[in-house]
């Protein structure tokens, strides 16, 4: 579960602080079978895959940022390899106190993405989620799209000048795209031509970036640039 309120209301025969000397004392196992012996020799590694856990959502009321604020302190605390993500789905006969309904799969989707950007993109758990309202992620934007659109300040990314750290942040453009444009602008200024050779997709990455022959000019002042992401509603067909 991921607060020890949800572990006390729907296991109370487990017991958290039992379970963090576990896991410590796993994470230092681990540690030392990697140090070398005193002869020089490397001894046979202790659980090779790591310590992973897994996190039920939407069995208690625990919001997005509850989920990540505990997988924040397991990925520091514990040196977990992997914290896994999973709905919450309810059985015949479960206990009245359990969700009648499994909560939507986008959100299980969400909550990927962001521990995504937290390990690979230098984001902290807090700021992907604290500025929106009860916590949660939005289920109709890709959370590092919307930090964007909440952070238009920090855009648009002079993708010929600006470091690593901040291309990473740049919706679209991914850890694979960013070494690929750290290489080619040592010769070359990069044009749109070239993020698209890269199959990042132009509709997103545009209002963000400066390139030799694009500047989004005033699109990130536009008060719909959100609009122009989400979900357009489908209108069905009588035939």
């Amino acid at each position: 579960m991921p607060t020890e309120a949800g572990l006390a209301a729907y296991a109370p025969e487990k017991d958290a602080g039992h379970i963090r000397q576990s896991m410590g004392a796993l994470r230092l196992k681990i540690e030392e079978s990697g140090d070398r012996t005193l002869s020089g020799r490397k001894p046979r590694r202790f659980a090779p895959g790591g310590q992973s856990t897994q996190m039920i959502v939407g069995a208690d009321t625990s919001t997005d940022h509850d989920i990540l604020r505990s997988s924040a302190a397991l990925y520091s605390g514990y040196a977990l390899r992997r914290v896994y993500y999973s709905a919450f789905s309810p059985i015949p006969d479960a206990s009245i106190a359990l969700p009648a309904q499994s909560p939507p799969l986008i959100r299980e989707h969400r909550l990927y993405q962001a521990d995504w950007m937290v390990r690979f993109y230098g984001f902290s758990f807090d700021e992907i989620v604290a500025q929106r309202e009860g916590g949660m992620l939005d289920l109709e934007l890709d959370p590092k799209l919307a930090w964007a659109l909440q952070n238009r300040a920090q855009f648009p990314v002079d993708l010929n000048r600006a470091g690593r750290e901040m291309l990473l942040r740049v919706p679209g453009l991914g850890p694979r795209s960013v070494g690929a444009l750290l290489s080619a602008r040592r010769h070359k200024a990069i044009r749109l031509e070239d993020i698209e050779r890269l199959k990042v997709s132009l509709r997103k990455v545009r209002p963000f970036i400066i390139t030799a022959d694009w500047s989004p000019a005033r699109v990130l002042d536009r008060n719909n640039l959100a609009a122009l992401f989400r979900p357009q509603p489908q209108q069905l067909s009588l035939l």
